[in-house]
């Protein structure tokens, strides 16, 4: 995972990060559309590493994840997994780990917001290719009496207030990126071979984060704005979440090291 690894950049915009069949939502051609109720829908994000985050979801997030900057956008990433393909906080039947912190941008699927530029408003769409749809018989549908279920407007509404999220947060980078506040930085571990010998430095991910030096050095009128403008709490929530790197690194060798022995 590097900091300017094209993978890592905005995967919010283009093509967006699980879904698969993108629909727009349509009475037509979804009206017999529903879900089951389920303690474990997140098996679509169980093989994810990192997820986009926004801003304001730092304070809550902090406490389970490194949050990090990644990509020519600086785009804001909950580290959930040390490489491709390992969540460490998702089970692979879509059980989330009790207590954490479930992302937006997990929560809000399979639903999406569209941008329609030519018609300067915003599609809600389904992801058509999930499992988590069924027909009929389902204990919320998306479409009742002929309009939207209140289940289907929570989700409607949800997408509206994920993309003004998404606008404060990509305010909020602009001002970090202005102000000149990154720097990359390293994840590293060091491994504990035999006889208690410690191995190499390893290298676990390269990215962007927010400069303690460059803070403390900022004029005070620029600390102070950050200080009103609220983005000063959001950036040390994303300093303080950086020391969870030792605990996620800790809980990924030890769980690669039980699997290894069975």
């Amino acid at each position: 995972m590097a900091a300017n690894d094209p993978v890592l950049g905005n995967p919010v915009t283009g093509q967006v990060l699980f879904y698969t069949r993108p629909e727009p939502l349509d009475i037509n051609r979804h009206g017999k559309l529903g879900m089951m109720a389920t303690d474990r829908p997140f098996r679509f994000a169980a093989k994810q590493h990192f997820i986009p985050l926004h801003a304001g979801e730092f304070g809550p997030a902090a406490v389970n994840y490194p949050i990090i900057f990644a990509g020519t956008d600086y785009a804001p990433l909950a580290v959930m997994g040390l490489s491709a393909g390992e969540n460490m906080f998702i089970a692979e039947d879509g059980y989330y780990r009790p207590g954490a912190y479930i992302p937006s941008f997990i929560r809000r699927y399979p639903f999406v917001g569209a941008r329609d530029d030519q018609a300067k408003r915003t599609i809600v769409c389904i992801d058509r290719g999930s499992d988590l749809w069924v027909e009929d018989k389902a204990d919320v549908m998306l479409f009742e009496n002929g309009e939207a279920s209140q289940f289907t407007k929570n989700c409607i509404e949800f997408c509206s207030q994920f993309d003004t999220d998404r606008a404060a947060s990509e305010l909020f980078v602009k001002i970090l990126q202005d102000l000149d506040l990154f720097e990359t930085r390293q994840a590293t571990y060091t491994p504990r071979l035999e006889n208690n010998v410690l191995g190499e430095q390893q290298l676990v991910a390269e990215f962007f984060a927010v400069s303690e030096t460059k803070l403390k050095d900022l004029p005070n009128d620029k600390f102070l704005e950050l200080k009103d403008n609220g983005a000063l709490p959001l950036i040390y929530a994303h300093m303080t979440s950086l020391f969870g790197w030792e605990r996620l690194i800790s809980e990924a060798l030890a769980k690669r090291a039980a699997q290894a022995a069975a």
